[in-house]
């Protein structure tokens, strides 16, 4: 019963967090602390969850790949580059992160991400705004930004999707529809490339992985077609009262 119990949280989880990448973000706000209630060691929980959420990422940057526009600063190529590098360092360091300290930062990375999807369209104004006052940034401080927020989200994905849109904007970029295909399309490389490493590394449940996938992708079909149903004010503060939820139980646990 109790395994059963802990399937069907799992699959509740992957479908609810599928839909909520769907339609705003923040699923991994439900499928890591899952994992974790269930048994699943924190860095192996931390892997199997992105596993299960990259189909999500993949179909995003699919659907976007119309209005992909690198931002000003950074080619195409140079964005994908930095891209797989940062994912695969921020992967790597996961690897080398024991347990022990992964619980006692999980809750900080969540408290982080949760204030980041929280204070989401304020983050992008000011990036805006700053935009608009400065120049765009050099070369080298553009790469070590994207590289920064890429090793970020090979390590935790929480938030990835708030920095990201924030840093295009602080880098020029205005169009929010190529803003967001490239969104899109940074978040399913370094997803690829860290589960890939998180794969060789043997820090993957494939058998929870790959339910929790079919959930998920689910969950972001129908996500996505009940989406604008739900006023996207009560969504958002949803998904907050999710995350500080999830941290405190984190920080009780630890």
């Amino acid at each position: 019963m109790e395994n059963l119990g802990h399937l069907a949280l799992l699959l509740a989880a992957a479908f609810t967090a599928g839909a909520l990448n769907a339609v705003a973000g923040g699923g991994s706000f439900l499928t890591l602390p899952a994992l974790v209630f269930t048994g699943v060691p924190p860095v192996v929980a931390n892997a199997t969850g992105t596993v299960a959420l990259l189909p999500g990422y993949m179909a995003g940057a699919w659907g976007f790949k119309d209005d992909m526009q690198s931002p000003p600063g950074l080619s195409m190529k140079q964005v994908v580059a930095l891209s797989l590098i940062g994912g695969s360092l921020g992967a790597a360091l996961l690897l080398f992160t024991p347990d022990a300290t992964f619980r006692k930062v999980v809750p900080w990375l969540l408290l982080a991400a949760t204030a980041m999807f929280a204070f989401g369209p304020q983050l992008r104004a000011w990036a805006a705004g700053k935009n608009a006052e400065h120049k765009a940034p050099s070369l080298a401080k553009a790469a070590a930004s994207m590289l920064a927020v890429a090793i970020y989200g090979g390590y935790f994905n929480g938030g990835l999707g708030i920095l990201l849109l924030a840093l295009f904007g602080l880098l020029g970029q205005t169009q929010l529809n190529a803003m967001n295909g490239m969104k899109n399309l940074v978040s399913a490389l370094l997803t690829a490339i860290a589960v890939a490493i998180y794969a060789a590394g043997g820090i993957v449940e494939w058998k929870l992985a790959l339910i929790m996938m079919v959930a998920a992708t689910l969950g972001g079909y129908l996500g996505a077609r009940m989406a604008r149903k739900i006023p996207a004010h009560m969504l958002r503060w949803g998904i907050v009262a999710t995350g500080l939820v999830m941290a405190g139980l984190f920080f009780a646990k630890g």
